[in-house]
């Protein structure tokens, strides 16, 4: 369940830093604008593991690069979010990777699982795909536990674009992770 604090002010992370410690809740700002969102699902944080777990193998077994779940993503004060799984080639967590273990730049594939509000699907499909594609995310998924489908954008001119939408019985691949396949229903919790 996520919340919009939308009241003319362009919020900050410095903002949020003065907020008081309230566990359970992650607050995000995109271009300004405060969400605050209540701890998912069980069956979106499966998906979201599920998702990782696919990654992580593929990456183990490649060396190429790391998958994470809910990392804190710190392209400005103004845009601070924390994505549900996230993948980087080692090449990109070397430049964007801060001290305090934020990243500070696109990583090269962010991954959302959708939520039932509208609030969090009008974020997860609108305000963050275009800031994923402003910041240049090389490619985009959003997951769809509930319906067992998955979209996929990919950077094509300078933005990312829907290339296809994928559901339980089709493969998903991708140039970021040569030789990865795996059907879409692995994705999701039964």
């Amino acid at each position: 369940m996520s919340q919009m604090f939308n009241t003319g002010v362009r919020w900050t992370t410095q903002d949020v830093e003065l907020f008081a410690e309230n566990e359970g809740t992650r607050y995000e700002i995109v271009d300004g604008e405060l969400f605050m969102t209540r701890a998912p699902h069980f069956k979106h944080q499966q998906t979201c593991g599920k998702i990782f777990r696919q990654l992580d193998v593929w990456s183990e077994s490649t060396g190429s690069g790391e998958a994470v779940i809910n990392p804190g993503v710190l392209f400005s004060e103004s845009d601070n979010v924390i994505p549900d799984v996230v993948w980087a080639t080692k090449e990109t967590l070397a430049l964007t990777l801060d001290e305090a273990g934020h990243l500070t730049g696109a990583p090269d594939l962010v991954v959302e699982v959708l939520s039932a509000s509208n609030e969090d699907q009008r974020r997860d499909k609108e305000a963050k795909l275009k800031l994923y594609s402003t910041r240049g995310v090389k490619e985009y998924w959003i997951a769809d536990w509930r319906s067992r489908k998955l979209e996929v954008y990919r950077r094509e001119q300078s933005q990312l674009n829907l290339l296809a939408t994928l559901f339980s019985s089709d493969n998903i691949s991708s140039p970021l992770f040569p030789g990865f396949s795996c059907t879409v229903n692995q994705f999701f919790p039964v």
